[in-house]
């Protein structure tokens, strides 16, 4: 990162979305909806049920997550992307490129092995986000602004768990 964004700047801003979209859906829906977003691919999953196979959501699963377009699916779908493409051009970052520069020096340049690797860690992350009922930000995030134990223990296994991993993983091979 040459020209990132400060991580307190970046912390602060994360806080501030999250006071605005507990105090507008609580404005707008009468009840507040904190930040997550594992919520945003059932409900896309939902639409493509919708527009395949209606008759698969008499399913109890989607009559509690209606498949619909709602600022969750907005915020994944449409606000993360634009975000980082608007931070990436910003910080002269941007790169048109199928495997990163640190996954090919960890794990080589076949462009299928990162297709896969992102398809099954997304996979893991979606099934592991629905098992726990949220997704990690809206556990840990969320959870610790009502403060909450539970978004204390799950930020703690971010890190107890993330940084070895990320040691392992990203090891310089020589």
């Amino acid at each position: 990162m040459k020209n990132g964004w400060s991580p307190y700047l970046g912390g602060f801003l994360t806080g501030v979305l999250l006071i605005a979209s507990v105090l507008v859906t609580q404005h707008l829906l009468g009840k507040p909806h904190y930040l997550g977003t594992s919520t945003a691919y059932v409900r896309v999953a939902g639409l493509i049920e919708k527009a395949t196979s209606p008759e698969s959501l008499n399913l109890a699963y989607y009559q509690k997550y209606v498949p619909k377009v709602d600022w969750k699916v907005m915020l994944v779908f449409v606000g993360v992307p634009l975000g980082a493409l608007i931070a990436a051009l910003k910080n002269g970052e941007f790169q048109n490129r199928l495997v990163p520069t640190r996954w090919r020096e960890s794990f080589g340049p076949n462009p299928a092995l990162r297709a896969l690797a992102a398809f099954i860690g997304g996979f893991l992350i979606v099934y592991g986000a629905r098992l726990a009922g949220g997704c990690p930000s809206g556990h840990g995030l969320s959870g610790m602004s009502q403060l909450s134990l539970s978004g204390f223990i799950t930020v703690a296994g971010f890190f107890i768990g993330g940084i070895p991993l990320a040691l392992i993983l990203y090891r310089r091979r020589r």
